[in-house]
């Protein structure tokens, strides 16, 4: 292994540390890889300037639409453990707000489902 990988591995652990201020789980929120994000109702009047290049970045891209947290780390190259404290933190500031992913959601009536394969085999 060339002393370049060697070092650009330990620059991603610096990284991380600094991103997360040397935290190793979030404080109270968990982030599941399919939880949906948004930007919170509030979120275009609260400050963004102490916030830190990443969680603007975070920001910006929940602008377009709510996000799954497997789709904002993809996007920014950040491993699930960094982003779920950095959405934690942007969660306790009130800038973003989380949805159930469907497959958690309220329990689905059998009989609805039931009526709704029974329409598609009529089709």
């Amino acid at each position: 292994m060339s002393s370049r990988a060697r070092s650009g591995g330990r620059d991603r652990l610096v990284r991380s540390y600094v991103l997360t201020g040397g935290r190793s789980a979030p404080s109270r929120n968990h982030f599941d890889p399919i939880t949906l994000v948004s930007l919170s109702d509030s979120a275009a009047h609260l400050s963004r300037s102490y916030l830190a290049p990443e969680p603007r970045a975070v920001l910006d891209l929940l602008r377009a639409s709510a996000q799954s947290v497997a789709e904002l780390g993809a996007h920014l190259d950040l491993p699930l453990s960094v982003l779920r404290i950095l959405l934690a933190d942007l969660m306790e500031s009130g800038h973003i707000t989380t949805h159930r992913p469907i497959t958690q959601a309220s329990s689905l009536d059998t009989q609805l489902l039931e009526d709704v394969l029974a329409g598609l085999l009529r089709l």
